[in-house]
């Protein structure tokens, strides 16, 4: 007995250690490990730490002491990163250059001692980069490691230290390391309702909880990617309900599955059980609690492993969190992977927390003669930073510097206005096509090489490539050679990289001859495959519109899917509303933007034998040449309409939160009347410049369009525009605007206009900002919208007893000798038929 126990210790320690070799084949472009005023290089878990002074290069400005504990600090490894601090009296900066674009680790070691006149527990100091506000007001009373995960765009990071008033910050230690790109795709699902989720590439993460259920801890020197998994008992709610499971031997990597970059095999091969004691009526759930900040939406990343059972379709359990179903039916055997003790894992992005809890449990399944059985392997909980990039609930850091800091838009999330009763049928639609989509998911994501033309691979002249020949035989299917994509692209680096979206990486290149393209290659772990990047040549190939963005070509070597299109400036009108930095859009400006997109979308309705749906128009989506034009872009989603005979088309829901038609949504039933409904939160959006979805702001504020369709329908717009438009709209270009996105989001599709009569209201609004109207001069600030009253941000808190009649604007029949003519001379007629 002691020999048969002897012998799996040794296995599990050889596993361990296997693992942790194979853990450093993942080579980190950027590596930088810093022992923060220490005199000497550390090794630690096989990484060196280097010293202080080798260090200080990267200080763009160097402030305050080093400082040393007398305290012998020997409890772990990691513990010798304590007995050094830098200790920073004003703001101080590290700046990293960074070879790769991408996401990277940010690790922050605190440990607080007295060293001369500083008792570092008294330190309370913010932590930020350039786009993101990581610890806000931090104080330190015990050994602390911070770690967080942000996108990396640029050629450098900067990390900056900002002591609070009357104090100082300290580290003890400092991570910057370069993670895979498969680490953290774009996409995952929503809790409520259960749904695709996309923006996940842009966010910053701060890990909340790292656990491996069932096993001990795995240090960082045992991880692939030096991470630290905890173990899971000290949040497990009645441990009396639960077991421990190890098989480390049986774990198996597969395509489609996860991967020892995702978790290691010492994660996967153990696990939490309920506790069923052979009973098969048993009936509870094991459940799991852990600490969250309320406000936030966080990252569930679910590790699952069968290590339990002994053939297929044997396990069957439900997975919940807090008291939402996520997975119903789960089947690790078949269902997802079609092996047994096959390792994978499952992301869902939860609501903007409540409380300061998250539970997390697994169940019995309802299935008929299946015993009562669940697991799971191991948890992480990541929180996503809010609308302005911060991950503690402040806006900005509390610098000097925080006025310049970029704020980041927030990452549409999840609707949150359709009515329970609608709500709940189409959560309940959700969960049966979950169950078909997550069962191709291993399918769908292996792509292979195709040609739209039947076969037959057209190839571009000397305009792309040196040496190639044209062969075309019209304007569609042109394709283009894998070694002239990359030369345009300058063999795809990193340092062009202009974009990253569920399909992919956008890189910037340039042709031979000098043609700036965007160049958008698709990542293969992506849950956008091979239909979206068909769809995108086949509705691009046929459709020429100077409102449409042009498809140069694409590439489909070496299972390579690659789509080249028009290089487009100024990016998205998205980024030049918030979030990115750029200066504010007159209000003429943005009328001929959204005109623009309108005429695209028009044409997309109209000028083909059948309509074209675009299912995902949204302000990411429009994109901006250089003369600030707007083109439609992203038609991986479009879908034929429907068939002169029918009234719409029947398909699964696909599109993005916040813009999502909800009659679409609870009917799955598309028209063009839903690219119509989208397009009214894009107007919305353009006038208020703020996010769609922003989570951080109070209940009735969360979802833009029901908030401004609240003061649309009182005749108070005014007080939520944009304030840098404050003073610069006419009122009844306005009123027109207002009256415009109020009909597109009408509840019914038959109630909303066509984007005939968007565009015709929308060139309407344009000629009422223009008109000049006797007797008032156009500069006249009478004229304009001003600030009539203090702008109010909270719809709860307007006097009710204030006449709506205030605010009420002037009607268009009222611009007594106003030249009608004149206001309609520069009227575009509608394109398309």
């Amino acid at each position: 007995m002691m020999g048969c126990k002897m012998f799996e210790l040794l296995f599990w320690v050889s596993s361990v250690l296997c693992f942790a070799c194979s853990a450093r084949g993942f080579k980190p472009a950027d590596n930088y490990l810093i022992d923060c005023g220490s005199p000497n290089n550390n090794t630690i878990g096989g990484r060196v730490f280097m010293a202080d002074e080798f260090a200080s290069k990267f200080l763009s400005a160097p402030q305050g002491v080093v400082g040393n504990t007398s305290k012998s600090i020997t409890s772990s490894a990691v513990s010798r990163l304590y007995e050094t601090a830098r200790i920073f009296t004003g703001v101080s900066e590290y700046t990293f250059s960074i070879s790769q674009g991408g996401r990277h680790w940010i690790r922050l070691y605190f440990y607080p001692f007295v060293y001369a006149s500083y008792d570092l527990r008294l330190a309370r100091f913010d932590v930020s980069t350039e786009n993101h506000v990581l610890l806000s007001s931090l104080s330190v009373g015990a050994p602390l490691v911070k770690e967080f995960s942000v996108n990396v765009t640029t050629n450098s990071l900067t990390i900056t230290f900002t002591p609070s008033e009357n104090s100082f910050a300290f580290i003890n230690a400092l991570e910057v390391v370069s993670a895979p790109d498969r680490l953290i795709l774009d996409d995952a699902r929503t809790v409520k309702p259960s749904m695709g989720f996309q923006g996940l590439m842009w966010q910053a993460l701060e890990t909340v909880a790292r656990v491996n259920m069932g096993g001990p801890m795995v240090s960082f020197d045992n991880d692939t990617l030096s991470r630290t998994w905890v173990p899971d008992q000290s949040f497990l709610i009645e441990k009396n309900l639960a077991s421990s499971v190890s098989n480390i031997r049986s774990v198996k990597y597969v395509d489609g599955g996860s991967t020892p970059e995702i978790a290691p095999a010492s994660v996967y091969g153990t696990c939490t059980k309920m506790n069923s004691l052979g009973d098969p009526n048993s009936n509870f759930n094991v459940t799991w609690e852990f600490n969250v900040d309320p406000g936030f939406h966080y990252l569930v990343r679910f590790h699952f492993c069968d290590i339990v059972s002994y053939s297929l379709n044997q396990l069957y359990f439900n997975v919940f969190i807090d008291s939402s179903m996520v997975v119903r039916d789960l089947d690790l055997s078949t269902y997802l992977v079609n092996v047994l003790a096959a390792a994978y894992y499952m992301d869902y992005v939860t609501d903007s927390a409540v409380t300061n809890k998250l539970r997390v449990s697994i169940g019995p399944s309802d299935l008929h003669d299946v015993y009562p059985d669940a697991i799971l392997n191991g948890l992480e909980i990541m929180k996503l930073n809010n609308s302005y990039g911060s991950l503690t609930g402040s806006g900005t850091a509390s610098t000097s510097r925080s006025s310049s800091k970029k704020k980041v838009g927030a990452i549409v999330s999840v609707s949150v206005g359709v009515a329970f009763g609608v709500l709940l049928a189409g959560v309940l639609f959700m969960f049966w096509r979950q169950r078909r989509q997550l069962a191709c998911r291993r399918e769908s994501k292996t792509w292979v090489p195709f040609s739209t033309n039947g076969g037959t691979s057209h190839t571009m002249g000397s305009k792309y490539s040196k040496g190639t020949t044209a062969s075309l035989n019209s304007n569609t299917g042109y394709h283009i050679p894998f070694l002239a994509v990359q030369e345009a692209t300058k063999n795809f680096d990193e340092s062009w990289v202009i974009g990253i979206g569920g399909f992919g990486k956008v890189y910037k290149g340039e042709l031979n001859d000098g043609t700036k393209v965007a160049v958008k290659r698709g990542n293969p772990r992506s849950q956008q495959g091979l239909a979206e990047f068909q769809t995108e040549i086949e509705m691009l190939s046929q459709f020429r519109h100077r409102h449409l963005v042009s498809l140069i070509g694409y590439c489909d070597e070496k299972n390579e899917m690659i789509l080249i299109y028009e290089y487009m400036e100024n990016g998205t009108l998205k980024s030049h509303l918030y979030g990115s930095g750029y200066p504010s859009l007159s209000w003429k400006q943005r009328l001929e933007i959204c005109i623009g997109a309108a005429r695209g979308l028009h044409y997309l309705h109209t000028g083909y034998a059948k309509a074209v749906i675009h299912r995902d128009v949204k302000s990411a989506n429009i994109l901006l040449d250089e003369n600030l034009m707007a083109k439609v872009a992203d038609f991986g989603l479009s879908k034929t309409g429907p068939e002169i005979d029918q009234s719409h088309v029947s398909t699964a829901v696909k599109g993005s939160f916040g813009y999502l038609d909800p009659e679409y949504f609870r009917r799955q039933q598309l028209t063009e009347k839903s690219d119509v409904y989208s397009f009214g939160v894009v107007l919305f959006e353009v006038l208020c410049a703020r996010p769609v979805i922003d989570p951080t702001l109070q209940r009735e504020m969360v979802n833009l369009a029901e908030w401004a369709m609240k003061w649309q329908k009182r005749g108070q717009l005014v007080q939520i525009i944009d304030p840098n438009l404050k003073g610069n709209i006419k009122p009844d270009s306005l009123r027109k605007f207002g009256e415009t996105a109020e009909k597109c989001l009408a509840d019914f599709g038959v109630d909303r206009p066509s984007m005939g009569d968007v565009l015709w209201n929308l060139e309407y609004a344009l000629q009422l900002q223009e008109a000049v109207v006797q007797g008032d001069p156009e500069d006249n600030s009478m004229n304009m919208i001003g600030d009539l009253s203090p702008q109010i941000n909270d719809f709860s808190q307007l006097d009710p007893t204030v006449s709506s009649a205030r605010f009420e604007l002037s009607s268009v029949d009222d611009l007594s000798g106003a030249s009608m003519s004149k206001v309609f001379s520069q009227l575009v007629k509608s394109e398309g038929r």
